[in-house]
């Protein structure tokens, strides 16, 4: 059995808050323990929306559930009336966070018979010390960014892989494909799992607006839907070696220097030089070869656009950081 930093800091802020919450003499101490429970979320930023979102809806919960008990009474119709204006009015509001913690808390003014300031502070007190102690324990979460540049290398090299297999194609009459088919899917369940150690890396950072790494992951996402693409169509590609040769050799180069720090533009250069060759070479004098030449042609431009998207990519990163240094 593993137990996680999570359910650590769940278990330690619930037990706090009870103990702040008896101390101060609180009613219903064990509410703070319940809300802290409930507040404690998997990164920073989340932790801090979810506690402004809970204040908010207390504080329409209390003005709502005023209405009701002072119109209907202490009684469990006022509170069912409570509840018909509450969840839709604080689901409207993007409050749904704190639907079912304002309505716990709002019971205490049905159980107390009373909605005197006494018990409307109590209420409130609870909720600040459940949430409280809550986004201080989320203020502590262990860098993930190690962890990030791990998956970088590990989705890089598999990447590199995939073009080197692709490029081997080209020398085989009747090629298996069985093994890009493979590295593709490889790479696709390597990018999800990067994706979401990213957006969890991006949610913990409260001061700075760090997204480096869940752009850095599209771009890759984008990049293997081309690879995809090009290794369909490789299926149907007669590899002769005459018109092909110079796009295995950009294969090949490519899965050489494909990196997180290349900008792709020596490659791009490269893709010019084939694209000129292809110009330049003999038309073809059969149906068969003017096909397998156009998608030979289509291969080439869908490479193309996979670099193109690299170069793009670091190209805004360049102006990112440009904009953050004028600022």
């Amino acid at each position: 059995m593993k137990i996680g930093l999570r359910t650590v800091k769940t278990a330690v802020c619930a037990t706090l808050a009870i103990l702040i919450a008896s101390s101060l003499g609180l009613f219903y101490p064990t509410s703070a323990g319940i809300i802290a429970i409930l507040s404690v979320t998997n990164t920073k930023r989340s932790s801090f929306q979810v506690g402004f979102y809970r204040i908010c809806s207390l504080v329409l919960a209390t003005c709502i559930a005023w209405i009701c008990f002072k119109t209907f009474g202490y009684t469990p119709f006022a509170f069912g009336t409570f509840l018909v204006l509450f969840i839709p009015i604080a689901a409207a509001w993007k409050m749904s966070e704190g639907i079912a913690v304002s309505s716990v808390l709002v019971t205490q003014f049905l159980v107390e018979q009373t909605m005197d300031f006494w018990i409307i502070k109590n209420a409130f007190f609870l909720m600040f010390i459940g949430l409280g102690l809550s986004l201080l324990a989320n203020l502590y979460m262990p860098n993930i960014e190690k962890k990030l540049k791990s998956d970088q290398v590990k989705i890089e090299e598999k990447l590199r892989i995939l073009l080197y297999e692709m490029a081997q194609l080209f020398d085989q009459k009747s090629p298996e494909l069985n093994t890009c088919d493979t590295l593709v899917v490889e790479v696709e369940e390597a990018l999800k799992q990067g994706e979401i150690w990213a957006i969890q890396h991006a949610e913990n950072q409260l001061l700075t607006q760090n997204s480096y790494y869940i752009h850095y992951l599209d771009m890759r996402h984008v990049q293997v839907q081309l690879l995809k693409s090009m290794n369909v169509l490789l299926h149907d590609i007669h590899f002769d070696m005459v018109a092909g040769k110079d796009i295995k050799q950009l294969f090949e180069s490519t899965a050489e220097t494909l990196s997180e720090m290349n900008d792709g533009q020596k490659i791009a250069k490269k893709v010019q030089d084939v694209y000129q060759i292809y110009r330049e070479m003999p038309l073809p004098q059969s149906r068969k070869e003017f096909e397998n030449r156009a998608k030979l042609y289509q291969l080439l431009t869908q490479f193309e656009t996979f670099i193109k998207i690299k170069i793009e990519f670091v190209e805004q990163q360049e102006l990112w950081k440009q904009g953050k240094k004028e600022v």
